[in-house]
C-alpha cells in the first residue's frame, strides 16, 4: 500500500450499472478508517487531515447516484422510504466496499477504530448504518443530517459513539441533529452534539471533519 500513499485511489463496481468508489489513503499505515456517502465529496478531505493532529486515517468515499433526481439518493441513504432499495445499497456500502477495503489495501481495523460518515441526507445513511452495524461502525459522523430519517422509538444496543454538527445558519438541519442527540444519549449512547455559526455546504462540513476524527481517534 505505500506506492498508493497521499493519493486517491477510484474502483468502478457493477452495484447500479457501475458505481465508483474514492479512497484516500494517507501518507501513514492507517490507524482508522472512514467509510463515507457521498464520497464524492467526503474522499476529498484528506488533506484536512493531514493538516490537523490526528491519527493517520483511510477515507473509503462510496459515491452518491448520477441520477437527476434526488430523490433516488435519499432512497439510497434513508430506510424511510424505499426498503428495497435502502438494502441493495446497504448491502453494496457494507458487505461490497468492506472487502474490497480488505483484499485491496489490507485495512480490515475493529469496530473502535471504524467511523461511517456523511453529510445532510449521507448524514441519514451513517445514521442508520452505525445504528444497524455497530459491530463494523464503531463510530458515526453526521454532519446536517436530514430529517426524513426520524429515531426509532426504541433504539438497539450497543450504539455507536456518534459525532453531530449542525449550523446556525440552517436550523432546520440542527434541530434534526438536537433530536438525534437526545434520543441516542437517551438511550444510554456517547454523543457530542456541537452547534456552529454555519450553513449547509462542503466548507462548513469540511472545516468540521478534523475535529471529528480527532474526537473518535486522538489526536
Amino acid at each position: 500500500m505505500d506506492e498508493l500513499a497521499g493519493e486517491p485511489v477510484t474502483e468502478s463496481f457493477p452495484y447500479d450499472d457501475g458505481r465508483q468508489v474514492t479512497v484516500y489513503v494517507p501518507p501513514e499505515p492507517p490507524e482508522a478508517v472512514v467509510f463515507a456517502g457521498d464520497g464524492q465529496l467526503i474522499s476529498g478531505w484528506g488533506e484536512q487531515l493531514e493538516a490537523a493532529d490526528v491519527p493517520p486515517t483511510m477515507i473509503v468515499g462510496v459515491h452518491r447516484t448520477d441520477a437527476e433526481d434526488e430523490m433516488v439518493r435519499i432512497k439510497e441513504y434513508s430506510p424511510s422510504f424505499d426498503a428495497e432499495r435502502f438494502a441493495a445499497h446497504e448491502k453494496f456500502f457494507v458487505e461490497d466496499v468492506g472487502q474490497w477495503v480488505r483484499s485491496r489495501f489490507g485495512v480490515a481495523l475493529p469496530a473502535e477504530r471504524t467511523a461511517v460518515c456523511g453529510v445532510s441526507a449521507s448524514g441519514e445513511l451513517s445514521l442508520a448504518m452505525g445504528i444497524r452495524h455497530p459491530d463494523v461502525y464503531g463510530v458515526v459522523f453526521s454532519a446536517s443530517p436530514g430529517g426524513g430519517y426520524q429515531p426509532p422509538t426504541e433504539l438497539p444496543g450497543p450504539l455507536p459513539r456518534t459525532y453531530l454538527v449542525g449550523g446556525t445558519l440552517e436550523p432546520w438541519f440542527l434541530e434534526n441533529a438536537a433530536r438525534w442527540a437526545d434520543a441516542l444519549r437517551d438511550a444510554g449512547a456517547d454523543v457530542v452534539l456541537t452547534e456552529r455559526v454555519g450553513d449547509h455546504g462542503d466548507p462548513f462540513w469540511a472545516e468540521e471533519f478534523p475535529l471529528m476524527v480527532g474526537w473518535a481517534f486522538g489526536g
